[in-house]
């Protein structure tokens, strides 16, 4: 059958550039060039630099299409012959594959019978990607009319073939991350029922994580800082029905307050100097899961009134938005502080403190549950013997418990498993002694008494806290960056420690020492 040339262009490249489906369009492109000349099977081959192979990744014949993995191994200077293809003619024919010493290597490696071949070579920007090849039993069958009408669709091919590596490329890293999710998503979901002190300390505080749980309703966490409330909220969300979603953390207390709209609720593009194109904001990015509000009192009142809009509308507007974006989220917040005073004081808002107050869990600290010291001491020494990579896990020397226990914890867990880390560093793989490491000495009981024991009656919450960042501020040497700073010790971020020091009074820097 003799073909037009414009109508062979036209039906090839419909069927091959048609399906992203390798198989079908392959086959597709069969069923027409059989008619036109002499053809068995269709041959779609891919080259792959990094391996130094030639690859059949799909093939066609009168019984259909069908994807394949067949690599043949090439010697370099057959490599380097494929690589410089973009000298030579786009279309070749091998008279006998077992001839030719590539598709001689590819058919011996898949038993093809004695063929022609007719190959055109896939390149793209100057670079070899594949051939896409039409086989025929015998020899001699091709000729220069056939290599005229096969050059034709050498463009389209290429770009078939391009398309359909970087789909299979997408597509395997889109699982590659879907598995990772998930893998990861289980390892919480453990993490989360291995809590120290889910059975002792903690057991009333995961009594009511488990009645909330599988509700929608807001929890509010209360207690001082380093207690483990984001260990807790996460425990909440992976004992949800959302626990396949996300869940994102917020430091309130982190974010620069210029930017805090942007980045909670996101902004469009042009919104403002820089944004130069739309970014979605942590509460977009927690739809279908659970958003933590770390340091919920640190938000400035103009953010309060979004939130409280979160809350009652489920809805966001993102800056520079003129349209409400719907938003399915639970929302978990913690504090450290009494935001029932802040309410009074007028530095919080009460609707929006009644609204996430719907279910308060207080976490207790680590000075009122001392009999899982012990227990978290352990859990760190492994997890910190595993991270730096012992290969024995250290035991405590005499007495070192007894320190620990007598010590007031004014960091909490955060704090134990700093001193531990320390203690780890410095043990050269002799027993873990504390001398020196803990905020105060080990003989803690001789220590000063502080403003809660030498004041009789009731004291203001901020002088509570301003006498606890003192405190922490002394026994960090006046730092409050670095290892062994205030900072860390507190389990803060600097910059929010800085804050809270100003607004309760409390010099630091050239200050402290003018």
């Amino acid at each position: 059958m003799n073909a037009d040339e414009n109508e062979f262009f036209r039906e090839l490249t419909l069927r091959i550039c048609g399906t992203l489906d390798l198989e079908k369009a392959l086959w597709q492109c069969f069923l027409y060039v059989c008619n036109v000349m002499p053809a068995d099977e269709l041959d779609l081959i891919i080259y792959d630099s990094t391996l130094g192979t030639v690859d059949v990744v799909a093939t066609a014949n009168a019984a259909g299409g069908v994807t394949r993995m067949d690599k043949t191994h090439l010697p370099p200077e057959l490599r380097q012959e494929i690589e410089e293809a973009y000298r030579r003619p786009r279309v070749r024919i091998a008279e006998n594959v077992f001839d030719d010493p590539i598709l001689g290597r590819i058919a011996r490696n898949l038993n093809w019978d004695q063929c022609s071949m007719m190959l055109g070579r896939l390149i793209i920007d100057g670079k070899y990607l594949g051939a896409f090849g039409v086989r025929a039993a015998g020899s001699g069958r091709y000729t220069e009319d056939h290599v005229r009408l096969w050059s034709l669709v050498n463009e389209p091919a290429a770009i078939a073939l391009a398309n359909s590596r970087r789909l299979y490329e997408v597509t395997e890293l889109k699982d590659m991350l879907t598995d990772d999710n998930r893998y990861l998503r289980d390892e919480l979901r453990k993490n989360t029922f291995e809590i120290v002190g889910a059975d002792f300390g903690l057991k009333g505080v995961m009594e009511s994580v488990r009645k909330v749980a599988p509700l929608v309703s807001p929890v509010l966490l209360v207690g001082e800082t380093g207690t483990g409330k984001e260990v807790i909220a996460n425990a909440i969300h992976n004992l949800s029905p959302r626990y396949n979603g996300p869940f994102v953390k917020v430091n309130c207390g982190a974010i620069p307050e210029s930017l805090i709209d942007s980045e909670l609720f996101g902004h469009e593009k042009g919104a403002f100097t820089g944004a130069l194109a739309r970014k979605r904001g942590r509460f977009e990015r927690a739809h279908g899961g659970t958003i933590f509000l770390d340091e919920i009192s640190e938000l400035p009142p103009h953010a309060q009134v979004r939130l409280l809009r979160v809350l009652q509308e489920k809805e966001i507007e993102r800056v520079g938005g003129t349209e409400p974006v719907r938003v399915d989220i639970r929302i978990i917040s913690a504090t450290n502080r009494n935001l029932e005073r802040m309410v009074e004081d007028g530095d919080f808002r009460g609707d929006l403190y009644f609204r996430i107050k719907v279910f308060p869990v207080d976490v207790p600290p680590l000075r009122a549950r001392k009999n899982d010291i012990p227990a978290l001491v352990q859990h760190f020494i492994r997890k910190k013997s595993r991270e730096m990579v012992r290969h024995t896990i250290p035991a405590l020397a005499p007495g070192a418990m007894d320190a620990l226990m007598t010590y007031d914890w004014p960091g909490n867990v955060r704090e134990v498993e700093n001193a531990v880390e320390r203690a780890l560093i410095l043990s050269d793989g002799k027993p873990l002694k504390f001398d020196g490491i803990l905020g105060v000495s080990d003989a803690s009981r001789d220590r000063a008494p502080s403003i809660l024991e030498a004041s009789p009656g009731f004291l203001a919450l901020h002088d509570v806290e301003a006498e606890h960042i003192r405190r922490i501020l002394q026994s960090a040497g006046g730092r409050i960056e670095g290892p062994g700073g205030a900072a860390e010790l507190l389990g803060m971020n600097p910059g929010t420690l800085r804050h809270r020091m100003r607004k309760l009074g409390i010099p630091f820097g050239r200050k402290s020492r003018a």
